[in-house]
């Protein structure tokens, strides 16, 4: 998107013009961003200071919950000021960095997930071999892996469009700076930064969707197999959190790449994102721990001992 025309900001138009749905939208964005952080930080302190979450799960677990407070901080504040202000305008430079940060957090949150299936097919189907398999270097190795893939897939397109031309408008039709409203702005030709783009974005959603529909199939043989109706019960409650999270996920992908009338099409993209964007990582930390009765009984519980304790000393 490079200035060739003294291009120095672009004009984000947001969701509404209506003071009272601003006033609303604000307050909406504002505790859910809160509760988001608040929530994902919890769970970040508590799988760093509890002994009995030291496990694989509970480190990609820290990471994903470190993914969702980068990816909510990089759109969110911003847009709430906007909201507050009344200042639509974003410069060139921070129009970029927002779109790489958004486009490498969410690609890595892809990763990341498919990771997940494959350590919940570990723990299940190979219990024996579990902590040898998941040790250490290997959960840091695919950690690192989730973010070099983001980084392999967003780079050829960012790249591409960092030559991008914007002659006739500045207006972007969105809460945030999205590649599609960017792309229907600029005056340069952009039929292979489209294609790159959906190519990116398709091998994405296939390549981890297909990791954890594999992971499942072989998680949920394993489980029918299962004599006792307990064991059952105890395998499908260990992986039933990460099903949840990634329903939503990949249920809200599928949604807005399932094109309603062209006329629509803006808005109800716009509305999915902020979705996404404040809603998902806010809902996330409690479904992993109201569902998880070793971070309730043993992590939440015992940190609030030992802050009472400190207290009282």
């Amino acid at each position: 998107m490079r200035n060739q025309t003294t291009l120095t900001t672009f004009i984000l138009l947001g969701l509404t013009d209506d003071t009272r749905l601003k006033i609303l939208l604000f307050i909406f964005l504002f505790l859910s961003y809160i509760l988001s952080a608040s929530g994902n930080l919890t769970i970040i302190t508590l799988t760093l200071i509890d002994s009995h979450l030291k496990t694989p799960m509970y480190l990609f677990l820290q990471n994903f919950s470190f993914l969702e407070i980068s990816f909510t901080t990089a759109c969110i504040p911003r847009f709430l000021y906007s909201i507050s202000s009344g200042d639509k305008s974003i410069t060139y430079n921070a129009c970029v960095s927002q779109l790489l940060f958004t486009d490498l957090f969410a690609v890595t949150e892809f990763f990341l997930l498919a990771t997940m299936s494959y350590d919940r097919y570990v723990a299940i189907c190979k219990p024996l071999h579990y902590m040898t398999i998941m040790n250490s270097k290997v959960c840091k190795n695919f950690i690192l892996f989730c973010w070099v893939a983001a980084l392999i897939i967003i780079l050829p397109p960012l790249s591409l469009g960092l030559d991008l031309e914007f002659c006739d408008s500045n207006i972007i039709d969105h809460f945030c700076c999205d590649p599609s409203p960017l792309l229907k702005i600029s005056c340069s030709d952009t039929w292979l930064i489209e294609q790159m783009v959906i190519v990116c974005a398709v091998l994405t959603f296939i390549i981890t969707l297909m990791c954890v529909v594999l992971s499942y199939i072989h998680i949920i043989r394993s489980i029918l197999k299962f004599s006792s109706a307990q064991q059952r019960k105890k395998a499908f409650s260990t992986c039933s959190s990460h099903m949840i999270v990634i329903s939503i996920t990949y249920g809200s992908c599928i949604f807005i790449y399932v094109k309603p009338s062209a006329k629509d099409e803006v808005a109800i993209n716009k509305g999915i994102s902020l979705l996404i964007t404040s809603i998902s990582p806010m809902l996330n930390p409690f479904i992993y721990t109201l569902r998880n009765k070793q971070v309730k009984q043993k992590a939440f519980k015992d940190s609030i001992k030992r802050i009472a304790l400190l207290s009282t000393k």
